[in-house]
């Protein structure tokens, strides 16, 4: 089965007024009673995994359809209204898959993404155009002469001016909006080139003339859009992390009334004051005080840290957690556009919009261009209507093959043809090239700052002290891990049946939400948990406390595990001059214990999302170019902030959105060899421009001295953008 493309979401019709789930159903051919549910699958990976999601959730009670596109790594399912998020997210959960809803209407077609769709449905036809007018020219280069001349010249004509209307629309509008903001950009030249050579071709058409250029404004027009859809395609992410963000936001919400009454509402509705009931399993919609229940919340989405946090009375929890164990009711404090989430799909919007002000080598060199390429044209001109006395169709055909030999077309492809040669030797070796200009900043890196849990680690912890458990006591453990689905609990009850440990009898074995399971052995009562429920002292390390009734308790101690390849990425780094960071939102111990292991000097623990974000800020201000690691939601601000950014394949999906670039597979070590390509890229870019500056040296004299043609010139631009194009496929 393959991918499916996402529905484009529904615009609201300012003539109607209907439900926002009505407006769902009529955007995506629902009945009444049915409904489309997104969710978030960062683990979906093959395509097993698309066979696996939606065989199962279709055999779901309810569940009228589930598509899963492996692209955006989302399923999509239509199901009756009684089946909500909850319930799909649970039995992803049960396959293996974390899963995060997201709000459909959010995650409509973007303007990038039409504009992208728009550039080459351009590009096609004037490829098409091109190949027929070619066969046309044939014929008059054989020699066709006369009326059969004239007859070929308008039909080449009748394909080559609506082309040219049609498919050089890019670059009339920017040049358009050039000349209105009193600046001559680059596509002034180019639309000026285009429509020269389609007006030149036109008169001397009707003037039944021996040379027509058709073929070269088609042709000029083609090799511009093959230039300009191949840097839209190295530039522009299908959707930026603020949207992204945006759509992890709860819809909605359960509120209590007076007298406890249930009632489901936009989470838009809420107000500060509200008292809100979220589920075990349920995503917690707002920003705001738990009144009563005690549970267990995981943050992971928030601070990266998989490790679950205790909730109870008096907690302040943000919207975004999950809540795992036991029903909680949450005072509201802030929600919708004023919570906690919200507030960093914000700071990411701003910390985007900062980096799109990057000045691109491109661009830099061409400053100037345009102005020295229309002043030669106009000199041209001028110089042979005093020369030839008065022949101004010769001195336009002179003024146009300049304007169409200095047409920045291989200045077009210096960047974007290096950029995609560098994009397939990396993803090779099993990076992804997001952005266009990351390679440019990769080359520029001298600071790298790496992220913990998840990115230097596996984000899965593994028991570090088992040797020092008697067999009893592992059997205990082993009958208490097996009624909790806590990740420490997990770890332990894995390790213990890798060596094989039979899980004693017990009794009364139940799991008390927010501190851990306790049951009855011969009479004795067992727990296993939080230290202070336990009768422990806790340690500086990850651990769960094993407490036997008239014993003291014992101490499972637990290690995350490196990512293949973390130790060899930081040392490759460290030799290639850069200075490396560690920040994360664990605990000092953890974090201090892995930068001592790694020889990473510079560590920060507890670091919220805007801490990390502010670090690389601080930074940056210094003067540093900062790499930035990361695969969390707190991550992403970060990752939006930084030079230059970097996230495994396996982060979320607004993290990987914010990245320039994403590592396919499991290893840190192509990181440092990604950065030797950087480098390597941008001295081939260089040497593009060097060849695309001299090829002007030597042809435009030839084209001012009227020895070129506007076909000649559109030839020998062509095999500048082409010579570029080779100097390019070196690095492959």
């Amino acid at each position: 089965m393959s991918d499916t493309l996402e529905h484009p979401g529904v615009a609201a019709c300012p003539a109607c007024v209907a439900t926002p789930a009505a407006l769902e159903r009529a955007g995506h051919g629902m009945g009444p009673g049915e409904a489309r549910i997104v969710m978030s699958v960062p683990g979906a990976h093959c395509a097993a995994c698309i066979s696996t999601i939606e065989r199962d959730l279709e055999a779901m009670e309810g569940v009228q359809s589930a598509r899963l596109n492996l692209t955006l790594r989302r399923v999509s399912v239509q199901a009756d209204e009684g089946i909500d998020a909850a319930a799909l997210g649970s039995r992803l959960k049960a396959l293996g898959y974390d899963a995060f809803e997201l709000d459909p209407g959010t995650l409509s077609m973007t303007e990038t993404e039409r504009q992208g769709r728009d550039l080459l449905m351009r590009l096609g036809v004037a490829g098409f155009s091109m190949m027929n007018i070619m066969l046309l020219s044939v014929a008059v280069w054989s020699g066709a002469s006369d009326a059969t001349r004239d007859l070929f010249h308008l039909i080449s004509a009748a394909i080559a001016l609506p082309t040219v209307a049609f498919s050089g629309q890019p670059f009339f509008r920017s040049a358009a909006a050039s000349l209105r903001a009193g600046r001559l950009g680059m596509d002034v030249p180019i639309s000026l080139a285009i429509i020269l050579a389609s007006a030149i071709s036109l008169y001397e058409t009707f003037q039944s003339g021996r040379h027509a250029y058709f073929d070269a404004a088609v042709m000029l027009t083609f090799f511009l859009l093959a230039g300009r859809y191949l840097d839209f395609q190295t530039r522009a992410a299908a959707r930026s992390a603020a949207q992204e963000l945006a759509a992890l936001e709860v819809p909605r919400a359960i509120r209590l009334g007076a007298e406890g009454a249930e009632e489901t509402v936009p989470v838009a509705e809420l107000r500060p004051g509200d008292l809100v009931l979220v589920r075990p399993g349920g995503r917690i919609p707002v920003d705001g005080v738990v009144l009563s229940g005690t549970s267990e919340l995981d943050r992971s989405i928030l601070t990266g840290e998989t490790l679950p946090a205790f909730a109870g009375p008096q907690t302040e929890v943000s919207a975004g957690a999950v809540n795992l164990t036991g029903p909680l009711q949450v005072r509201v404090v802030a929600a919708g556009k004023d919570s906690s989430l919200h507030r960093m799909a914000d700071l990411v919007a701003v910390a985007e919009a900062a980096r799109t002000r990057y000045t691109t080598l491109a661009e830099r060199a061409s400053r100037g261009y345009s102005p020295v390429v229309h002043l030669l044209a106009f000199s041209a001109f001028l110089v042979w209507m005093w020369i030839s006395g008065g022949d101004w169709r010769l001195a336009i055909n002179i003024a146009a093959a300049t304007l169409i030999i200095t047409c920045p077309c291989a200045l077009g492809l210096a960047v974007p043809a290096v950029v995609t040669a560098a994009s397939g030797r990396l993803f090779r070796k099993g990076m992804l090239i997001k952005d266009g200009t990351a390679l440019e900043r990769l080359a520029e890196v001298d600071t790298v700052v790496f992220d913990k849990t998840g990115t230097l680690t596996l984000g899965t912890p593994e028991p570090t002290n088992l040797e020092a458990f008697a067999a009893q006591e592992k059997a205990l453990a082993a009958a208490l891990v097996a009624a909790s689905s806590h990740p420490l609990a997990r770890a332990l009850g894995e390790a213990l049946r890798r060596e094989g440990v039979v899980p004693a009898a017990l009794e009364q074995v139940a799991e008390v939400p927010g501190h851990g399971i306790e049951g009855q052995w011969q009479g004795r009562r067992l727990r296993l948990g939080r230290a202070a429920w336990a009768g422990a002292e806790a340690l500086d390390v990850t651990a769960s406390y094993l407490s036997i009734a008239g014993a003291a308790p014992r101490a499972f101690t637990f290690a995350d595990r490196l990512r293949p390849g973390a130790e060899a990425a930081v040392s490759a780094l460290k030799a290639q001059g850069k200075a490396v960071w560690l920040i994360s939102g664990d605990v000092p111990g953890a974090v201090g214990e892995l930068a001592e292991r790694l020889g990473i000097a510079q560590w920060q623990a507890e670091a919220l999302p805007q801490d990390k974000a502010a670090t690389i800020e601080r930074l940056q201000s210094g003067g540093a170019r900062v790499l930035m690691v990361g695969d969390g939601l707190n991550d992403t601000v970060a990752l939006a902030a930084a030079h230059v950014s970097i996230s495994p394949a396996s982060a979320l999906d607004a993290a990987r959105v914010a990245s320039d670039i994403v590592l396919l597979g499991k290893d840190l070590a192509p990181i440092a060899e990604a950065q030797r390509i950087a480098m390597l890229s941008v001295r081939r870019i260089r040497e593009n421009f060097v060849i695309s500056f001299g090829y002007n040296v030597v042809a435009v004299p030839i084209a001012l001295l009227g020895f070129a043609t506007p076909l000649w010139a559109a030839l020998a631009m062509s095999v500048s953008s082409i010579t570029v194009a080779l100097n390019a496929l070196r690095l492959k």
